[in-house]
């Protein structure tokens, strides 16, 4: 299997195989599908608000996804996803660069994002990112009454942790 991933826009043809993975991943709280037309409605045009990406693997297979909102200054993560055959490839902090760049295109000062209590791999890096827990949200995710765990990145932070790796690398 070839590593070879592309990173796209998300378009309307693209919910179908999207729905396909996020019901593979969260069976128990999947997205519908009106949820992600409502969402690419909001992706378009100069009023835009959110922003979705789409990994592209080969033969066009889709393996993972991403979006983010953004208004008055503040991004949210709202939803991540990377097929599980693409676990530990760094699909995931590609998916997670690339709305971060899109929270810079918003000049969001601040990143939000919830995530799992139960789900040690996303915390790990979203922490690696910079991210930092501020609280909880409980029974956020159901059915299940799963709790989730806030998460929060200074977008201003970084961008100048960013610079200072590159500097020190170059």
């Amino acid at each position: 299997m070839s590593a070879e991933v592309v990173l796209r826009e998300m378009r309307w043809w693209d919910i179908p195989p999207v729905l396909d993975l996020e019901r593979e991943l969260f069976p128990d709280d999947a997205w519908s599908e009106g949820m992600f037309w409502s969402e690419l409605a909001h992706a378009r045009g100069p009023a835009a608000t959110r922003r979705y990406v789409v990994a592209e693997g080969d033969g066009g297979r889709i393996v993972g996804y991403a979006g983010l909102a953004a208004a008055g200054g503040l991004g949210d993560v709202q939803t991540i996803a990377a097929a599980r055959d693409r676990w530990g490839s760094g699909l995931g902090a590609r998916l997670l660069t690339e709305l971060l760049r899109y929270a810079t295109d918003f000049e969001c000062q601040e990143v939000l994002l919830e995530v799992r209590v139960d789900n040690a791999r996303a915390q790990r890096l979203y922490e690696r990112f910079g991210f930092a827990p501020i609280g909880f949200r409980r029974g956020y995710y159901q059915p299940g009454n799963v709790d989730a765990l806030v998460m929060r990145l200074t977008v201003q932070d970084a961008v100048q942790d960013t610079v200072e790796q590159s500097e020190s690398h170059g």
